[in-house]
C-alpha cells in the first residue's frame, strides 16, 4: 500500500479519539481531561518542530541563565518551557502547574483557572541536544484536592495520585507513550498528516530483560546493593548469558527502550548524591507510573517509587525502574543489605 492510499484511510487511532473513547467510559465527564490533553500534544508537536530545526534556528547554544537546578539553561529549554506554559493555562483546565525550570509553583490566574495540576520537565535530556540524541518532555496529571482553595500542597501528592501520565520523545521519529490508569499506549507523530496515531497499543514491558541501563562512571560512589546488582549482570553464576548494558543518558530514551524491550533502568544514590539526581515529581513519578501500568515495577531502594510523599517540589530519589522480576531482584539486595546492617 502507498503512503497516499494510506493516509487515506479512515481506521486510523488519533490520540485525540483514542482519549474521547477513553473518557466515554465515564458517564460524569465533561470533557476537561480530553481539552488539557490536547494542549499538552499541542505543546509537544511544537516543541518537536523546533528541536528538528534547532540547528537551522540556532536554538542550540546556552541561554545565558541557570535554571533552579544549578544547571546552564539551553535555548530550547527555555522556549520548550514558555511553550508549555502558555498552552497549560490557556487551556483553561489547571490550576498548578511545576516546571522543571522554574523555581516556584506557578499559579494560574483565577479567569483561566481549572481542577488540574500538571507536573512537567519541558525538555529532558537536554545536554544532549547538540549531539542529536532523543530528548523528550516528561508530564503527570493530578487533580487539585478542592477547587475554591488551590494551594502548594495540590502540586505535594504522593506519585500514587496520580491521574495520568506520559513522556514525548523527539527522536527519529516523535512518539508520545501515555496512560490514563488503564494502560500504556505510544502514539507517533505523522508528520503528513500532523496528528499522533496509535503505533503501540497496549505495551507491557517483558517481565524479565536481558539489557542493565545505568551510568557506570559512578561505580566507585554506588551503595553495596547497586554494585552486586551490576555485578551479577555482568557475571551471573547461575549460567545464564551476561545482561548488556545500554545508557544513553536521556531519561526518555532509556525509559522508552526499557519499556518495549524489558530491564531495568538504575539511577541510585551514590556518595556523590546519597539523595539521588532524578527529581520525585516530574520525572520519578511519571515514569514510575507508566512502568507500573506496564507491568514492571518502580523501587528507590527503600521503597515503591509511587508511595513517596514528596517535601519539596524539586526533590531528588534514587529510583530502579524496570521488568518486574529484574526489580524484585535489587529489592532482595537491599533487604539483604538492611538485615546485614540489624
Amino acid at each position: 500500500m502507498d503512503h497516499q492510499a494510506d493516509t487515506n484511510r479512515t481506521d486510523l487511532m488519533t490520540i485525540t479519539r483514542f482519549v474521547l473513547n477513553e473518557q466515554s467510559k465515564y458517564p460524569e465527564s465533561r470533557g476537561d481531561f480530553t481539552i488539557l490533553l490536547n494542549a499538552i500534544v499541542l505543546g509537544c508537536k511544537f516543541v518537536c518542530s523546533a528541536v528538528s530545526k534547532a540547528g537551522l534556528a540556532k536554538l542550540i547554544g546556552l541561554a545565558g541563565e541557570t535554571n533552579v537546578q544549578g544547571e546552564e539553561q539551553k535555548k530550547l529549554d527555555v522556549l520548550s518551557n514558555e511553550v508549555f506554559v502558555k498552552a497549560l493555562i490557556s487551556s483553561g483546565r489547571t490550576s498548578v502547574l511545576v516546571s522543571e525550570e522554574v523555581g516556584e509553583a506557578i499559579f494560574v490566574p483565577q479567569s483561566h483557572r481549572g481542577k488540574y495540576i500538571v507536573v512537567f520537565d519541558p525538555l529532558d535530556g537536554s545536554s544532549n541536544i547538540d549531539c542529536g540524541v532523543s530528548i523528550g518532555t516528561i508530564f503527570g496529571i493530578y487533580m487539585v484536592k478542592n477547587e475554591a482553595k488551590v494551594s502548594l500542597e495540590d502540586a505535594m501528592q504522593p506519585g500514587n495520585q496520580m491521574l495520568a501520565a506520559g513522556y514525548c520523545m523527539y527522536g527519529s521519529s516523535c512518539t508520545f507513550v501515555l496512560s490514563t490508569g488503564n494502560g500504556v499506549n505510544g502514539f507517533t507523530l505523522d508528520p503528513s498528516l500532523g496528528e499522533f496515531i496509535l503505533t503501540h497499543p497496549n505495551i507491557k514491558i517483558p517481565r524479565k530483560g536481558k539489557i542493565y541501563s545505568v551510568n557506570e562512571g559512578n561505580a566507585k560512589n554506588w551503595d553495596e546493593p547497586t554494585t552486586k546488582y551490576v555485578q551479577k549482570c555482568k557475571f551471573p553464576q547461575d549460567g545464564s548469558p551476561p545482561k548488556s548494558l545500554r545508557y544513553i543518558g536521556s531519561m526518555v530514551a532509556d525509559i522508552h527502550r526499557t519499556l518495549l524491550y524489558g530491564g531495568i533502568f538504575m539511577y541510585p544514590a551514590d556518595i556523590k548524591s546519597p539523595h539521588g539526581k532524578l527529581r520525585i515529581l516530574y520525572e520519578v513519578f511519571p515514569m514510575s507510573y507508566l512502568m507500573e501500568q506496564a507491568g514492571g515495577q518502580a523501587f528507590t531502594g527503600k521503597q515503591r517509587a509511587l508511595d513517596l510523599v514528596p517535601r519539596e517540589l524539586h526533590e531528588r530519589s534514587p529510583i530502579f525502574l524496570g521488568s518486574y522480576d529484574d526489580i524484585e531482584q535489587i529489592k532482595e539486595l537491599y533487604a539483604s543489605s538492611k538485615a546485614d546492617c540489624a
